[in-house]
């Protein structure tokens, strides 16, 4: 298997991968920023919140940002989670994200937290709107189907590995579509990581 860029480290553990896109190669990058991002599971639902305003505007996703000088990715997951969310939660890593986009010098480097239940009262804040998202087939737990059109475009290839608490690694490239207006996947990789 041939390594991914910004993610070589984890080669020797990886198992099964989802490949796509249509660039033959990974774009460069000068830097690296490090975030997180924290998903919240409770009674076969997901919290996600809905991005009012930054990075992200007006997408679904999990809660987190960046990492603060002398945090750990684990005390910036809880950081952002409660100022976000205003609840907290037994947060594991579960996974890597790597992105990089069109004339961007950084990528990110994203850890991925699952929490499964939580403490408080689940709050809007100033940048999210917390709303709970069915992860049932039959959608019988009274709550709406995720939704992935009001996401990234690469968020269902890794959501199945969140919801089965597998963990993983991913990266995805995004090219800017001049008919579309807006930044597209043009190369994805989302690999299990062997236990």
């Amino acid at each position: 298997m041939q390594s991914v860029p910004g993610l070589e480290k984890d080669f020797d553990i990886l198992g099964e991968a989802v490949v796509g896109g249509t660039s033959a190669t990974w774009m460069g990058y000068k830097n690296v920023k490090y975030y997180t991002n924290a998903f919240v599971f409770h009674e076969n639902k997901i919290l996600l919140g809905y991005k009012k305003r930054g990075f992200g505007l007006h997408k679904y996703n999990g809660f987190g940002g960046k990492v603060e000088q002398g945090e750990t990715t684990l005390e910036a997951a809880a950081r952002e989670l409660e100022e976000e969310a205003g609840i907290k939660s037994p947060l594991k890593h579960i996974g890597v994200l790597f992105f990089h986009s069109d004339g961007e010098d950084s990528a990110f480097y994203i850890d991925v937290y699952r929490g499964d239940g939580f403490e408080g009262t689940v709050t809007e804040s100033e940048e999210m709107r917390p709303e709970w998202f069915s992860t049932a087939a039959d959608d019988t737990h009274a709550a709406p189907a995720i939704p992935y059109d009001q996401q990234r475009e690469t968020d269902p290839y890794w959501f199945p590995l969140l919801f089965s608490n597998t963990p993983f690694r991913g990266r995805a490239d995004y090219r800017m579509d001049r008919e579309k207006g807006k930044l597209l996947p043009c190369k994805w990789w989302f690999c299990v990581v062997k236990t």
